[in-house]
């Protein structure tokens, strides 16, 4: 069982990102009641299990005081069992991350780090709008292996406008010289409800290029394996196996529990989703009602998402059970597309599974929808 908790707070908005968060932190203890509360509803929701994992996600968890940390914390022990070894991951941004509260984070159990880094290059920290300088996501790097947190990952994000690729390297040699044992590399998107979405509109920014976005993560795939960087999924990669045990609970479609607004949850049958909004979502947890929306996953469904998250992985995917899935419909359906696929170089398989290969890791996604399948299985 997997525990996701959604803290939707932010100091400030940064210009590409679209999950649901408030600037406003007028009402953030009640949220973070009203959080603990709905643990207390949905504790039914999952079949009786130890959570193995449990992960503070945002918006910026590391907004967290101390109290309001323990006050989740404490509701999930009273009421889930939680493994001994279990993975206990919180989202930070490095200006949050004194000395004093990554004493408290480490105290309370946390025992993985995601710092949002995205650059140690102080002018594309800017053009991002990020709130940290390069010198606060170095030190807090160091301050938390010092206070004992070992399990570290950062994000960085490519394909920023840059004359050459010179910046990424630095930003990877950075992330080598302090032993990172988790890099998440994420490409620059411009969604449309964003700032740069808006600038884009405007035309006061160019869209990404392409070619250079390619080129930039092929350059850092390459970069990473070198100095002992396993791709286990096509964002994500990981020193000595210190894999993300909790998103790879996603991607290998394991049942999970998210509370706050915005958050989902799925239990193998179906899937909800909170309302992404803070004052709806106080209102509906006073009243004891949980607002989420149910969708039932037909066995379409179920097939398509197997083969969205699974194929990003280097687990791939499992021809019998694509085949058990989608009532034995695939491979006929499919087999022209494979070939297609293979004689590409975009996909390649063994006797059970099929895998992206590394040029097909650049369409993921158009890999995953071209096989995609339709209307009612039987």
């Amino acid at each position: 069982m997997h525990l996701y908790l959604h803290i939707p707070f932010c100091k400030q908005a940064c210009h590409y990102c679209d999950f649901h968060f408030s600037t406003n932190t007028s009402n953030k203890r009640a949220v973070v009641e009203a959080i603990a509360n709905e643990i207390i509803l949905r504790k039914d929701y999952l079949p009786k299990a130890d959570i193995e994992t449990i992960y503070f996600g945002g918006g910026t968890p590391s907004l967290l005081d101390e109290e309001e940390l323990h006050l989740l914390l404490n509701t999930i022990n009273r009421h889930f069992t939680v493994a001994s070894n279990a993975e206990i991951t919180l989202e930070a941004n490095p200006d949050d991350l004194q000395r004093e509260k990554l004493q408290q984070f480490y105290d309370a159990g946390v025992n993985r780090l995601s710092i949002g880094i995205q650059s140690f290059h102080e002018p594309h920290l800017k053009f991002l709008n990020r709130i940290h300088s390069a010198h606060e996501g170095e030190h807090c790097v160091r301050t938390a292996q010092e206070i004992g947190i070992k399990n570290i990952s950062i994000d960085l994000i490519y394909a920023i406008p840059a004359p050459d690729h010179g910046i990424l390297l630095q930003d990877m040699q950075k992330a080598f010289s302090l032993d990172i044992a988790h890099i998440s590399a994420y490409c620059l998107t411009i969604e449309p409800q964003t700032a740069f979405g808006s600038w884009l509109k405007k035309k006061k920014i160019q869209p990404i290029d392409e070619e250079y976005a390619a080129q930039q993560f092929e350059m850092l795939v390459k970069t990473l394996a070198e100095n002992g960087y396993e791709q286990y999924e096509i964002s994500n990669f990981a020193r000595n196996g210190h894999y993300s045990m909790h998103n790879s609970s996603y991607w290998k479609q394991r049942p999970y529990l998210g509370v706050g607004p915005s958050a989902h949850s799925y239990n193998g049958v179906s899937r909800e989703y909170n309302v992404s909004n803070n004052a709806r979502y106080l209102e509906a947890i006073q009243n004891q009602i949980i607002p989420a929306t149910l969708e039932t996953l037909s066995p379409a469904d179920h097939t398509n998402e197997y083969l969205l998250t699974g194929l990003r992985t280097k687990w791939g995917v499992n021809k019998e059970k694509l085949e058990m899935l989608s009532g034995r419909s695939f491979l006929s359906t499919h087999h022209v597309d494979l070939e297609k696929m293979t004689e590409k170089n975009w996909i390649r398989e063994d006797a059970d599974n099929w895998y992206l290969t590394d040029s097909g890791k650049l369409f993921a996604d158009r890999i995953s929808s071209d096989l995609f399948i339709d209307g009612e299985v039987n």
